[in-house]
């Protein structure tokens, strides 16, 4: 292990990677107040992001080969085809097309190194987190990950999470993330299991769709295992520090068991083994040099970042009446807007092209959160308790968003 400053890639790698690696470094600076893991660099590691930008899932892309094949080929896949298959989970149909059995196989077969009850608990501890997995998720994953070229590109080229339905589309994450961290969601068959093996397969038609016309010299693939892995560690890790930031109480179990419960689902949405674990640190570990390697800040990023932000007064809080419905969203935009200062802090505010605020929103998190899981939730009976509140304002987080119709995720592409 070695220490690095600025340092220029060595081998074929896309021009992103290591473009911003100073400012990398100083976005990590909150990392290290909030765990142990070591400055040094590891430069094996970052030759391996480096490669990674350069691989894609293959079983997705496999299958994604099928679905664009003539009508009539045997080993055609259609969406429907698809869509009977993961319904009839776990029990894979042996006369598929060979790209589908084989993708479905991968999602059907559980590793021995899964445990049941770990991500059960792990997914208690999840729903006990309430709004503050709402929050951080939004806010310092989602938003927070726009401050890096590539991704939030492709966002906008796809129209994911642009334009007028940026609020749906928010939903559809939330409705994802909720189904794989309710009891049973991630059992094969079951709802949050189905949508992962969905969201692996929409993201292989993406970047089949994209790749010959995205400019992989500059960014790597559109759908990459880097991108993967930073997404992944969006879920499980930074979930865990934000909310700790925000004073939750999380016990080395809990948070084990998410880290146990993310690894899982990494699994299933296709992230190469190699960027797999449910050890806390080695996920740190790896997000700060993923920050290091990451590319700098692009218009894509500061367009989505706005439309994200502007989206939280088009929820729907259910209020009988209209003032009291836009005092709430105007509420919540503020609030929002202040915890997400505290986490970019106000040069990362600056560099989205929104405008710093004052942090009293998460003054008041700090103390709600404080009452809430530190002390009423130490009492007997208090962590169920929070865990049913925790499910229960999460439902109603996702209701906000869906407020036109029945909570979802996006339909597949067309192959074309």
């Amino acid at each position: 292990m070695t220490q690095s400053s600025e340092v220029r890639a060595i081998g074929p790698f896309p021009s992103r990677f290591r473009e911003a690696e100073r400012r990398g470094r100083r976005i990590a600076r909150p990392l290290f107040l909030l765990t142990d893991i070591d400055k040094g660099v590891d430069e094996a590691l970052m030759e391996r992001l480096g490669a990674a930008l350069l691989q894609r899932d293959e079983l997705g892309a496999a299958l994604t080969g099928a679905m664009r094949l003539p009508a009539g080929d045997p080993a055609r896949v259609t969406h429907s085809l698809l869509g009977r298959a993961l319904h009839a989970a776990p029990d894979v149909p042996r006369d598929l097309p060979s790209a589908l059995r084989e993708f479905l196989d991968h999602a059907t077969t559980v590793p021995d190194w899964v445990d049941w009850d770990r991500i059960e608990r792990g997914a208690a501890a999840y729903r006990s987190l309430g709004r503050n997995s709402g929050d951080v998720l939004t806010l310092l994953s989602l938003v927070g990950g726009y401050r890096f070229g590539g991704p939030a590109d492709l966002l906008v080229l796809t129209g994911g999470l642009g334009g007028d339905g940026t609020l749906r589309r928010l939903g559809e994450t939330a409705k994802w993330s909720h189904a794989v961290t309710r009891p049973g969601g991630l059992r094969p068959g079951a709802e949050g299991w189905r949508l992962t093996v969905h969201v692996r397969a929409m993201h292989a038609l993406v970047n089949a769709h994209f790749e010959p016309r995205w400019d992989s010299g500059r960014w790597g693939l559109p759908i990459n295992q880097a991108d993967q892995a930073a997404t992944l560690g969006l879920f499980d890790a930074t979930v865990i520090v934000g909310c700790l930031g925000l004073g939750v109480r999380l016990t080395r179990r809990q948070r084990d068991d998410l880290m146990h419960l993310w690894r899982y689902v990494g699994l299933l949405m296709g992230v190469a083994p190699e960027w797999l674990t449910d050890v806390e640190d080695v996920r740190h570990r790896w997000n700060y040099h993923i920050l290091l390697s990451a590319a700098g800040q692009t218009q894509a990023g500061r367009d989505l970042a706005r439309l994200t932000m502007d989206a939280q007064t088009e929820r729907c809080f259910g209020h009988d009446r209209p003032v009291v419905e836009r005092l709430h969203r105007r509420y919540e935009r503020a609030r929002q807007t202040s915890l997400l200062t505290a986490f970019v802090g106000p040069t990362g505010m600056r560099e989205l092209g929104l405008r710093p605020s004052l942090p009293w929103g998460p003054a008041l998190s700090l103390v709600t959160n404080t009452v809430r899981y530190r002390i009423l939730g130490v009492l007997p009976g208090g962590r169920e308790r929070l865990e049913r509140r925790g499910a229960r304002v999460q439902d109603e987080y996702l209701a906000s968003m869906f407020h036109d119709g029945p909570a979802t995720v996006a339909r597949l592409p067309e192959a074309g």
